[in-house]
C-alpha cells in the first residue's frame, strides 16, 4: 500500500496536509462543545445565573458545530480530489505496464485477472483513500484529545471506559483474525467470475449451437456461489462489529450515570454540582472516545481488502518485462526491408523444451517468403519473433541489418504490416478501423479505398448503408470471417510498410478470393517484403522462397518445385491437398 502512495503528487500531499490541518480544528471544535454544555449544565443549576450568559455559551456550541460542519465538507472535498487524481494516476501507469508486457507475461496473470486489477482493485484502494485517509487521522485524534480531557475526572469513570475500549478491540481484533485471509480468496473470486463472464459473451455463438446454456450457467453458478458464500461470512462477520459497538456504548453512558449517582450521593452539597457536570462531559467524551474506536474499526473493515488489492496491483507493476525496449530510431541502415534469422532458438519461460531450434535463414527485400508445416510446428510463433511480441532465448533476429532488440519498438513495429491468425476488429468504423494507429505517415481517403480495393473489400463495404463510415461491432461480430480477415489485411496495406506479415491471414478466403487478393497484394506490395505463414499450398506455391518447418526445426528451404524434389515433409502436405497433375501443372 505504502509504494503506491509514491503515485500521488506534490497537489495531493498539500491537499492532505491541509485536510490533516481541517481535521484536527474539526477535533479540537467538536471536543470543545461539551465545555459548553457543561457550563450551560451549571449555570442552569445555580441561582441568579443570567440567560445571556446561558444564551452565549449556547452561542459558541452553534458556531462550534457550524465550523466543524464547515471543516467536514472542506475535507471531503479535498480527500475526493486525492482519492480520484490517485485512481486515475495508478490505472494509468498500471494499463501503460500491460501494455508494455509480453504476450507471455499477460498469460501468466491471465487477461480476465488483469481486468479485475485494473478496475475493482484500483477502486478499493480509492474507497480506502476516500474514506479511511479521513477515518484515520480524526480518530486516533480525538481518542487521545478526548482520553486527555477526561483523565483527572474520575477513576472510577476512567476504568469503565477503559473496559468498554478492550472490549471493542479484542472483538475487531477476532473478527479481523477470521474474515483477513478471506479478502484474498474474494479477488481472486472475482477474477474467476470475469474469465467465465467473457469467456461466454465470446464463445456466445458457440455456446448456443451446442445448446451448452445450462452447463455455461452451472459454470457461472458454482464460481457465483463461492464468492457469495465468502462475502456473505465477510459482511455477517462485520454486521456483528456494529451491534456491539452501540451495545458497548449505551451500557458504557449507562454505567457513568450510575456510578455518577453514587458520587453525586457521596460529595458535599458544595461539590454535587460540579460533580453532575463532569458527569455530563465525561459521558460526553467518553462518547467521543468509543467513536473514533468505532471509526477505527471500520477502517479495519477497509484497509484488509484495499492492502490486498494493493499486493495485487504490485505484482504487475513490479512485474520485470521481458521485451525490453531499444534504443535505435531513424538510423541509416545498409540494408532496407531484409530479415535475417541466426540460429535461433526459442522456448516458453515456463517450458523445459524449445519451440524452435536453430532457426537460419535471410529474407531480401522485395520477396515473398512463406512459412509452412502441420499444427505446431512452430509457424506463427516464428514470425511472432518479428515484432518482439516474444523475444528469442538465444541468437539473433536482424531487421535492415539491425538486432530487433536494439530497435525502439513503435520505430521496429512502423516498419512492420501486421495481420494477426485471428482477425482483430474494433468498435468503431471502417475507416477508423483501417487508419488505426500511428505509423508516421497521413492516411488519405484514396489510401484507404486503394487498401481496401487490393484487400478486395472493396465490394462488400460499398454495399454497406454508410460505406467506410460504418460501425464494426466489437470483434466484429456484425460482419463475417472472411470480411475481417480481408479488412485486417487492407489495415496492414494502408500503413504502407517495408515489410508485411501475414500470420494464417487468408484461411477464412474462398480460393477464388484468395487468388485474386494475393495476385493484387503482388503487385501494390513489390517493392516490400511479405512474410506469409499458410495451410494451403496453393497460397503460398508461388511464393520467391518457402521455409518448412517440422516440430520447430528448419527441413526445407526453396521453391516450390524445388521443395517438392527434395523436401519429403513438404511433398507429403502438397500431396494431402492437390493431386500429382496438379502438382505437376503448377
Amino acid at each position: 500500500m505504502i509504494k503506491l502512495f509514491k503515485n500521488l503528487q506534490r497537489k495531493d500531499w498539500l491537499f492532505a496536509a491541509i485536510s490533516f490541518l481541517l481535521i484536527a480544528s474539526q477535533v479540537w471544535l467538536e471536543l470543545k462543545m461539551p465545555d459548553y454544555m457543561s457550563e450551560i449544565t451549571r449555570l442552569v443549576q445555580t441561582e441568579g445565573s443570567k440567560m445571556q450568559d446561558i444564551l452565549y455559551n449556547g452561542g459558541y456550541m452553534l458556531l462550534c458545530a457550524l465550523a466543524s460542519l464547515i471543516c467536514a465538507v472542506i475535507t471531503g472535498y479535498l480527500i475526493a480530489n486525492i482519492s480520484a487524481r490517485f485512481s486515475k494516476n495508478v490505472r494509468k501507469k498500471l494499463f501503460n505496464k500491460v501494455m508494455d508486457l509480453s504476450n507471455g507475461e499477460v498469460k501468466e496473470f491471465k487477461t480476465s485477472s488483469l481486468i479485475t486489477r485494473t478496475t475493482n482493485d484500483i477502486t478499493q484502494i480509492q474507497m480506502f483513500i476516500a474514506m479511511g485517509l479521513q477515518m484515520l487521522i480524526k480518530s486516533p485524534l480525538t481518542a487521545a484529545w478526548a482520553i486527555t480531557k477526561i483523565l483527572n475526572k474520575s477513576w472510577q469513570w476512567s476504568a469503565l471506559t477503559a473496559v468498554a475500549v478492550v472490549i471493542l478491540l479484542s472483538t475487531v481484533s477476532i473478527i479481523l483474525v477470521l474474515v483477513l485471509p478471506r479478502f484474498k480468496i474474494v479477488q481472486k473470486l472475482i477474477d474467476q467470475i470475469n474469465n467465465v463472464t467473457r469467456e461466454n459473451l465470446t464463445g456466445i455463438r458457440v455456446v448456443r449451437a451446442f445448446n451448452a446454456e445450462q452447463y455455461q450457467e452451472d459454470k457461472f453458478e458454482n464460481v457465483n456461489n463461492n464468492l457469495t458464500k465468502t462475502q456473505l461470512f465477510n459482511q455477517k462477520s462485520f454486521a456483528i462489529m456494529q451491534p456491539v459497538m452501540y451495545l458497548v456504548m449505551y451500557f458504557l453512558t449507562l454505567s457513568i450515570y450510575v456510578v455518577g449517582i453514587y458520587l453525586i450521593k457521596n460529595s458535599l452539597m458544595a461539590d454535587k454540582i460540579a460533580v453532575f457536570g463532569d458527569m455530563v462531559v465525561f459521558s460526553s467524551y467518553s462518547m467521543q472516545v468509543i467513536m473514533s474506536f468505532l471509526m477505527l474499526a471500520m477502517i479495519f473493515m477497509i484497509l484488509p481488502r484495499a492492502n490486498v488489492s494493493a499486493h495485487r496491483i504490485n505484482e504487475v507493476m513490479d512485474k520485470q518485462v521481458s521485451v525490453k525496449n531499444g534504443t535505435l530510431k531513424d538510423v541509416p541502415t545498409n540494408e532496407k526491408g531484409t530479415i535475417e534469422f541466426k540460429h535461433v532458438f526459442f522456448k516458453y519461460p515456463d517450458a523445459e523444451e524449445y519451440l524452435l531450434e536453430d532457426i537460419s535463414f535471410k529474407i531480401n527485400k522485395g520477396e515473398t517468403v512463406a512459412f509452412i508445416g502441420s499444427t505446431g510446428s512452430g509457424k506463427s510463433t516464428l514470425i511472432n519473433l518479428i515484432p518482439r511480441f516474444y523475444d528469442v532465448s538465444s541468437g539473433q533476429i536482424l531487421v535492415d541489418g539491425i538486432n530487433v532488440k536494439d530497435y525502439d519498438l513503435k520505430y521496429l513495429y512502423n516498419k512492420l504490416g501486421y495481420v494477426s491468425q485471428k482477425a482483430v476488429m474494433f468498435n468503431d468504423s471502417i475507416l477508423n478501423n483501417i487508419t488505426y494507429g500511428d505509423n508516421g505517415k497521413t492516411k488519405t481517403t484514396d489510401l484507404v479505398k486503394k487498401a481496401l480495393e487490393v484487400a478486395q473489400a472493396k465490394e462488400f463495404v460499398e454495399q454497406m448503408d454508410d460505406k467506410e463510415q460504418s460501425m464494426i461491432a466489437q470483434g466484429g461480430t456484425n460482419i463475417s470471417g472472411g470480411q475481417k480477415q480481408r479488412l485486417s489485411i487492407a489495415r496492414a496495406i494502408a500503413r504502407e510498410p517495408e515489410i508485411y506479415i501475414f500470420d494464417d491471414s487468408f484461411s477464412a478466403l474462398d480460393y477464388k478470393t484468395d487468388f485474386t487478393l494475393r495476385h493484387e497484394l503482388k503487385k501494390y506490395t513489390k517493392k516490400a517484403t511479405s512474410l506469409i505463414v499458410a495451410q494451403r499450398i496453393g497460397t503460398i506455391m508461388n511464393a520467391d522462397k518457402i521455409i518448412v518447418l517440422d516440430k520447430g526445426k528448419c527441413v526445407g528451404i526453396g521453391t516450390h518445385k524445388e521443395l517438392l524434389k527434395k523436401c519429403e515433409i513438404y511433398r507429403q502436405i502438397a500431396l494431402s491437398q492437390l493431386t500429382k497433375e496438379e502438382l505437376e501443372n503448377a
